[in-house]
């Protein structure tokens, strides 16, 4: 048995989900354009999904690293964290991923790229500065677990793919609430207008929800499976339990988290709006830090 036994099914769902996207998006295109009566809004959204599938395989990593105002860093910026990554990279038997650092004082980290070869290993100053060496070593990790079980991908895909689905019922929603649809038949233009509103209305509200529920299937499951994996690289879990609760006392703020990416990092990046804010609780895809470390006490390594 290999660290790594879900990496082919990761895969799968990552096509699975972004053929998904595609149909959904295609979906709505044509809602548009035959309620407002014309064929090129729907070839518009063929060619946009295929584009922005497109581009979220190819360019997610390099969207996420900027959304978060990530910087490379080289080897003689911080060689004890290079000298980290390159132990746990040779037993691991993975390729050197890129580092990068978020100048943020709140202890975090997450991993992107579209494979091992492609992969990026991102930390906050913070992390850098309040773990020892045992902690950095298990939160690297549970990151590099992320890329050798091939679940970095998804989730960056994810920022992309439900971006997209967000703007295209905004655009329904505003053309229907503007009156931009017209009936085939003009007796019935009121009702259909009506009708296409509400249908907006409704997506509009849904969005959201379907882009928990995907980031819910694919963000709790997948932690639990790189504690489990990173605490089998190192051989120490207790290394990455005494870490995640560093991460969560922590009480500064991650000034670049948004809802859109929060699913990346090892532990929520909010802090003290979970419990105050209905529109955060919504956006919650982290596993409790509480169980997450009972299950790393009670593995037998």
């Amino acid at each position: 048995m290999t660290l790594y036994t879900h990496a082919e099914s990761n895969i799968r769902k990552t096509w699975l989900y972004s053929s998904f996207f595609l149909v959904l998006i295609i979906a709505v295109g044509w809602l548009i354009s035959y309620f407002a009566g014309s064929s090129n809004i729907l070839w518009f959204a063929v060619v946009f999904s295929v584009f922005m599938s497109f581009i979220s395989y190819w360019f997610s990593d390099k969207i996420v690293l900027a959304l978060n105002k990530a910087k490379p860093i080289e080897k003689k910026d911080n060689p004890e964290l290079y000298r980290a990554v390159e132990n746990l990279c040779i037993t691991a038997g993975l390729p050197l991923p890129k580092i990068y650092i978020l100048n943020e004082a709140q202890p975090n980290a997450f991993a992107t790229g579209r494979n091992p070869k492609h992969a990026v290993v991102a930390v906050t100053r913070g992390l850098l500065e309040k773990l020892d060496r045992t902690e950095l070593e298990g939160v690297l990790a549970h990151e590099l677990s992320h890329i050798g079980n091939r679940d970095m991908l998804l989730q960056a895909m994810v920022v992309v793919l439900v971006g997209m689905v967000a703007i295209m019922t905004d655009f329904f929603f505003r053309l229907s609430f503007r009156g931009g649809f017209k009936s085939r038949n003009s007796r019935d233009n009121d009702r259909a207008q009506m009708l296409m509103l509400a249908v907006s209305v409704v997506l509009v509200i849904l969005a959201p929800i379907l882009a928990q529920l995907i980031k819910l299937a694919i963000s709790r499951k997948r932690e639990f499976l790189a504690d489990a994996s990173g605490s089998l690289l190192t051989r120490y879990p207790e290394g990455l339990a005494r870490a995640l609760e560093k991460i969560s006392a922590d009480p500064n703020s991650l000034r670049v988290a948004s809802d859109a990416t929060s699913h990346l990092f090892i532990s929520s990046p909010f802090r003290g709006q979970e419990s105050a804010s209905w529109f955060h609780k919504l956006f919650m895809t982290h596993p409790p830090i509480q169980e997450r470390v009972k299950a790393l006490r009670d593995l037998k390594i």
